[in-house]
């Protein structure tokens, strides 16, 4: 399976770990990620004050991946829901596709409509499988309790994404999480919003909301939070501190990439799934992992 490789803006920035991580799994599943220097923002930061602007953004992204005949898999909810959308649109309104296409005539791009458009972890429970993920795990985390948390654009609009998951009581991620061995459990908040949509607006409620959450998981004493998005981690993660001193109390409740739950699975060490960058470090959780199984080495990734 091979893939253009869309990074977006926040992960090269702010989530490395995630995109590190996702480069050490894909190979063990058989997906092969091609870089493509050319592309450039997706269009999501000013979807709401011009939309034609976005769709011709996202359309422009799309048109270079045509060119090199690959599908897009990108690790972020806010590239994929833009991107997606885009895709969606483009190829049902004639009428705009060749509006947005007079656009990047300008540039010697073209948008066909030959592509499909998905987020990693969706590939991972559709086309790579809960099974083959289950035959790499070298180590099963049975002793951790995470929380899958998805993001409001992970399957919304369901109509853009086919409804491949339910957006009110979803499972994909729950799925993908069981099959490092870790049991899934349903929690209140489970499909609450982060709050990042709202950050740069009205910081004190984007902080509330994320607080919710926080606060929920504490009561049901999760060891970590497992997240596919890296603007939900932001909030979640970079922004846990912030909650904490606004609101006077305390979580360290780690925010863990799905990319580095499945690496530490498949018993690739620690340093190479940049835990380091995660700014609630796993302390308690890798020690207990290394209690278990001992300090995983080249020869367990094999």
């Amino acid at each position: 399976m091979k893939y253009a490789f869309f990074l977006g803006c926040t992960i090269p920035a702010r989530a490395v770990n995630y995109e590190v991580s996702t480069r050490k799994i894909a190979p063990k599943l058989g997906i092969e990620l091609i870089d493509i220097p050319e592309f450039g923002c997706c269009g999501f930061p000013v979807k709401s004050v011009d939309w034609f602007t976005m769709i011709v953004m996202a359309a422009r992204n799309i048109a270079i991946a045509e060119e090199k005949g690959l599908d897009i898999l990108t690790l972020c909810n806010g590239c994929v829901v833009t991107l997606a959308e885009a895709n969606h649109e483009l190829k049902n309104d004639k009428k705009l596709k060749d509006k947005v296409n007079k656009e990047l005539a300008k540039i010697g791009k073209e948008f066909k409509g030959t592509i499909k458009i998905k987020h990693l972890a969706r590939i991972l429970y559709e086309d790579v499988g809960i099974e083959k993920i289950e035959k790499e795990v070298k180590f099963k985390l049975d002793d951790f309790k995470l929380a899958a948390h998805y993001g409001c654009h992970y399957f919304k609009p369901s109509l853009v994404y086919g409804k491949f998951d339910d957006p009110e009581f979803p499972t994909s991620l729950d799925k993908l999480i069981e099959a490092t061995g870790a049991p899934s459990f349903d929690y209140k908040t489970k499909t609450d919003c982060c709050g990042g949509g709202i950050l740069g607006v009205t910081e004190d409620v984007a902080l509330k909301m994320a607080r919710k959450k926080l606060d929920n998981l504490k009561e049901e004493n999760a060891d970590a939070m497992v997240s596919i998005c890296p603007f939900c981690s932001v909030m979640y993660d970079a922004n846990q501190k912030s909650v904490e001193k606004k609101f006077e109390t305390e979580y360290n409740l780690p925010v863990l990439y799905y990319t580095q739950v499945l690496g530490l699975a498949f018993g690739i060490p620690p340093e190479e799934l940049e835990f380091k960058r995660n700014r609630i470090k796993p302390k308690e959780m890798l020690k207990r992992f290394k209690e278990k199984y001992g300090e995983p080495t080249e020869d367990s990734e094999s």
